[in-house]
């Protein structure tokens, strides 16, 4: 022991000249020089010389901090997962947070909501369920070119409001690939190419369209819900038929857009006429009838999506309907966290028939869940308290109160274009997690809701179309080979601009109905918190 402490400072020195060899000599990227060297220099630049807010050292280390994790999120030095970490380290030793408490935020309601969600994603796939339910859908679309195309995006849409968009992406695309390799003997191949890269492009949109629909459809969604209860204790619950009731209108009028635009962009000349339903009707013939399993998958699927929507009840506006966890004796002590795991536990009650001793689920299936995506979301949640504790939040508010002489609207639109073109470079998970404890900071220092930034912001961040980089479904469909970066890059400009448009107008004036917002009035949840 007494030999491995003496020897540290000449360890540490080697490890140093080995880092920085690595630098000079290797072939690393001008992105990862900046996260290893430039990130952590800044971070200490800020520490040392920064003093944000006199008397309150904690609000310049959160800084600090947070500027580390932002740096290493969007270069990718070090695993996402691992970066999220670094405020169970770094919030105790400079004492902006208690480790206890920094180490409880990583696991909350909205974590075992995403767990018992794609608990019931994998049913679904380790039974093949959801390529019945997209072959399904594609049946019933019918076989012209628009079809097609509507086809493949309702399919993708649909799946991703309930499994994770890349999971949706990667199980389309083969089906994609597979009908048009068939279209060969009915179309010129210049022309199926060009209409191969609309119908590609097709399902990596509609799965981040899809996903903006539901609380559980794309992790920054459930960032926000978590986040915006941190920061704003008091606050109603942001219950997944709220979410709904506002995010639908949003999908469904961007998914009527995205189609319209890709088949003008990218429709064949010729006729598909000859071809009918055959395909289809082949594909899911293939599939034989329905197992035992897959029912049973099914009836639990729908089921969760009927509880998740009737929990908490409607209000909106005069319109009141109570929901089914009234009527229970403590209906605050039920949240869509308990509803998912509830129903994702029968699954591994449940026997099944096709295979001996087995149940509809088992641990092998489940261990698929995506830890990396739990600890990502801690980190995020970890900063936003810290945000909040240290009082950080509230600086960052005060600095931008500039722009709150501006329209609302002007607001929520500068906010959605900003988040969706950064998110075309930055995890958007990340992203969301950095800037809505920002976000709710500033609405606070400017006196208006904190829902009319921190909403647009998160549906924002699922709109990045431009870049393979920006979502795992435009990395999948590039993986393809059958379309390129200036395409995709080309194509997603124009979504990205009328994204932002139909953001900013549903959110200022449908959301502003379904949560009761009500212009220049501050609600009392958001003063007190």
């Amino acid at each position: 022991m007494v030999n491995i402490i003496s020897n540290f400072p000449k360890f540490a020195l080697e490890t140093l000249l080995q880092v920085m060899s690595s630098l000079i000599f290797q072939k690393i990227s001008l992105k990862n020089i900046f996260g290893l060297v430039l990130g952590p220099l800044l971070f200490l630049w800020i520490t040392i010389f920064l003093d944000l807010e006199p008397g309150k050292p904690s609000v310049t280390y959160t800084l600090a901090i947070a500027v580390l994790m932002a740096i290493w999120w969007i270069t990718e030095i070090i695993p996402l997962a691992i970066t999220a970490l670094l405020p169970v380290v770094l919030f105790p030793i400079f004492g902006v947070m208690n480790g206890k408490d920094v180490s409880s935020t990583y696991f909350n309601h909205v974590i075992f909501l995403f767990i018992g969600g794609f608990l019931v994603a994998l049913a679904m796939q380790k039974w093949d369920l959801h390529k019945r339910i997209a072959i399904k859908i594609l049946m019933i679309t019918g076989s012209s070119p628009a079809r097609i195309l509507l086809g493949f995006m309702l399919a993708t849409s649909f799946l991703s409001m309930w499994i994770s968009n890349t999971a949706t992406a990667m199980m389309m695309v083969p089906i994609l690939l597979s009908i048009t390799k068939k279209l060969e003997d009915f179309i010129d191949q210049k022309e199926l190419n060009k209409y191969t890269v609309g119908l590609l492009l097709g399902v990596a949109y509609s799965a981040s369209i899809g996903g903006i629909a539901t609380l559980v459809g794309t992790p920054p969604n459930l960032s926000f819900a978590r986040i915006f209860q941190i920061m704003f204790p008091s606050a109603p619950e942001i219950s997944f038929s709220t979410w709904f009731i506002y995010a639908l209108p949003i999908s469904i009028i961007f998914f009527a857009i995205t189609w319209l635009y890709l088949f003008i962009l990218f429709k064949p000349k010729k006729s598909f006429g000859r071809l009918k339903n055959v395909n289809f009707k082949d594909q899911y013939t293939q599939l034989g009838k329905s197992t035992y399993e897959q029912k049973v998958v099914a009836y639990i699927f729908s089921l969760l999506a009927i509880l998740w929507l009737t929990r908490a009840g409607l209000n909106i506006g005069s319109l009141n309907i109570p929901g089914w966890s009234s009527l229970l004796s403590t209906p605050a002590y039920i949240n869509d966290g308990t509803v998912a795991i509830a129903l994702s536990i029968v699954l591994f009650l449940i026997p099944s028939k096709s295979k001996t001793n087995k149940r509809i689920m088992d641990w092998d299936t489940a261990s698929k869940i995506p830890w990396n995506i739990v600890l990502l979301f801690g980190g995020g949640f970890a900063l936003a308290s810290a945000f909040k504790v240290s009082g950080l939040s509230i600086w960052v508010g005060e600095q931008l109160s500039s722009i709150g002489g501006l329209h609302p609207i002007l607001i929520i639109a500068i906010i959605a274009i900003t988040m969706t073109f950064l998110t075309e470079l930055t995890s958007n998970t990340a992203t969301t997690e950095m800037l809505l404890p920002i976000l709710a900071g500033m609405s606070v220092s400017i006196n208006i809701n904190p829902l009319l930034f921190m909403l647009p912001a998160t549906i924002s961040a699922s709109m990045a179309f431009m870049l393979p980089v920006a979502t795992p479904p435009n990395a999948i469909v590039f993986g393809s080979n059958k379309i390129t970066v200036i395409q995709m890059a080309k194509t997603g400009f124009m979504l990205n601009i009328v994204g932002v448009m139909v953001i900013t107008l549903i959110t200022y004036f449908w959301g502003s109905w379904v949560f009761g917002i009500e212009p220049n009035v501050m609600p009392s949840w958001a003063v007190t918190h």
